[in-house]
């Protein structure tokens, strides 16, 4: 094999992979490996469309590779942390996705682009004839109309196989965290009610979603905006769920799947796989089980936006959440070892659930496992969190293989690497139905600042912060509420470093700082 590569790639990404190379930053180009050599170009682009506009390709057939351009790093970002905790198949195959060290493709002068690019344009043909056809707020513009509800209420047609809410959940969770879904019939029709954290989600999964199959020709998804900005959920079983909420009861303990479902799906109670397909329909584009269908194929089908089961703790019980103690604890890996403390990692982790146990590994200090409280916190953390910087280092978040964080046996030397958390006061998510879990926003160099006493200054904020270190670029306060602020920082990694430091800081008069990531700029 060799190693010529083309303009575009410099050697390193195009060599053989040992699996050694240490990973790039986050680029809008990705590398893809162990392509199969029959995909094509448009199965290629296929992997990125769920994600945003795909706006390059280049494809290294003999090398089984690929790099793809995306129009803006946030969707590439989006889309590796997604591919992280689900493989994406090509024609039943595994394949492998990574940041390039190239900031952009130029592919101009290369022989054999013409394909490349016709499958460019053909793809987001279809996607913008989409965006304008489903009669969205954005005039195919991708703009938010102000006011947007974050519900959205979705029906679905050619109901020939039965959706159950954890798959609606799947799909749906691609575009950002679901807080609840509520599902019924009515007009012999089977619908639901799905709230997002932000209308921005709601409006993109719109765009991208309506009109699209969840399985091959069949269960098509129509969306439209609800009139309800809030949903309000008694119960948690499988007709509806609060996924703010874990301590809801099921309601009147009858499971609630009628018995013709339960017997589609296999084993009563438990859905064992219900993407085996049934009824002789092969389940889209994305399954290890699908036969590999390509995008020209299916027009309909939704790609890669539906997980492969394993992804999900592979079974899941009908009436509550995956089991909490399945998949609740992460790997971090790639940290700074002279910087790092489990104190740190906790304020950080904490922002998107609540940390029980930290344990930095003794004999390899770049790695430590994290305990959440649950899947679903450890599954928000490692999405916003995995591909970060952090004292430097960019770092990388996974789903641990152990159940919990074991704590050192007594006399055991430790040096102070591992904690137990559980007990603190410094939780965000302890009270059910706590507004925090409507405040969970990725990191970003504006920080949302609150329980400021009436005696701090403007000056005092600032100063505290550049005097930490930091470079305050903007700050202001709330206009209706002084105790709350924004401060803006030089940059995301600046940002959460500060958190870290300045999370619970005392600011006098019994108050202490509260710090999060805003989805606001100044």
């Amino acid at each position: 094999m060799s190693n010529s590569t083309p303009s575009t790639a410099n050697g390193n990404d195009s060599k053989k992979f040992k699996g050694d190379r240490p990973p790039c930053g986050p680029s809008r180009v990705l590398h893809i490996r162990k392509i199969p050599i029959e995909v094509s170009e448009a199965e290629v682009i296929s992997l990125g469309v769920p994600f945003g506009k795909v706006t390059n390709l280049l494809m290294l057939k003999g090398k089984n590779q690929a790099f793809i351009e995306m129009a803006s790093e946030e969707a590439a970002i989006t889309m590796v942390n997604y591919y992280t905790t689900a493989t994406p198949h090509l024609r039943n195959q595994p394949v492998f996705i990574q940041y390039s060290n190239h900031r952009e493709l130029k592919t101009d002068n290369l022989p054999n682009q013409g394909r490349a690019q016709a499958a460019l344009q053909a793809v987001n043909a279809v996607h913008s004839g989409n965006m304008t056809l489903s009669g969205s707020a954005s005039a195919g513009d991708g703009g938010l109309m102000p006011g947007q509800s974050p519900v959205l209420r979705i029906i679905v047609e050619n109901l020939f196989y039965p959706v159950s809410l954890e798959v609606l959940h799947q799909i749906f969770s691609k575009f950002g965290t679901v807080l609840k879904i509520i599902t019924f019939t009515k007009n012999n029709q089977f619908q639901a009610l799905l709230q997002y954290a932000d209308p921005m989600n709601a409006h993109h999964a719109k765009v991208t979603l309506d009109g699209q199959n969840i399985y091959n020709a069949c269960c098509t998804l129509r969306i439209e905006f609800s009139k309800l900005t809030s949903l309000n959920v008694k119960y948690n079983n499988d007709k509806s769920r609060d996924f703010t909420r874990l301590d809801l009861p099921s309601g009147d303990g009858q499971p609630t799947l009628d018995p013709a479902m339960t017997a589609a799906f296999g084993a009563p109670g438990i859905i064992s796989s219900p993407y085996a397909g049934a009824a002789g329909f092969a389940p889209a584009i994305g399954f290890p089980q699908a036969p590999g269908l390509s995008m020209q194929s299916m027009p309909g089908a939704l790609g890669p936006l539906t997980i492969p089961t394993s992804a999900v703790a592979g079974r899941m019980a009908i009436h509550g959440m995956v089991p909490a103690a399945i998949h609740s604890v992460l790997l971090v890996s790639n940290l700074n070892p002279d910087s790092i403390s489990p104190h740190g990692l906790f304020i950080l982790f904490g922002v998107y659930g609540d940390v029980h146990r930290v344990k930095i590994l003794f004999n390899k200090k770049e790695n430590a496992l994290i305990q959440m409280a649950d899947a679903t916190q450890a599954q928000l953390a490692m999405s916003h969190l995995n591909g970060q910087r952090l004292h430097g280092k960019v770092i990388r978040v996974t789903i641990s293989k152990h159940q919990t964080v074991q704590l050192p046996r007594e006399g055991q030397e430790d040096q102070g690497l591992t904690k137990d958390f559980s007990g603190s006061p410094l939780h965000r998510f302890k009270k059910p139905g706590s507004k925090n879990f409507q405040n969970i926003f990725p990191p970003s160099a504006t920080l949302h600042l609150s329980n400021i006493p009436p005696s701090i200054t403007d000056d005092i904020l600032k100063d505290l912060f550049a005097s930490t270190g930091y470079t305050v670029k903007a700050f202001k306060f709330f206009q209706k509420d002084r105790k709350m602020a924004l401060i803006q920082l030089g940059s995301v990694e600046e940002a959460i470093q500060a958190l870290i430091d300045l999370h619970n800081h005392d600011l006098g008069e019994n108050h202490h700082l509260r710090v999060s990531f805003s989805k606001s700029t100044i």
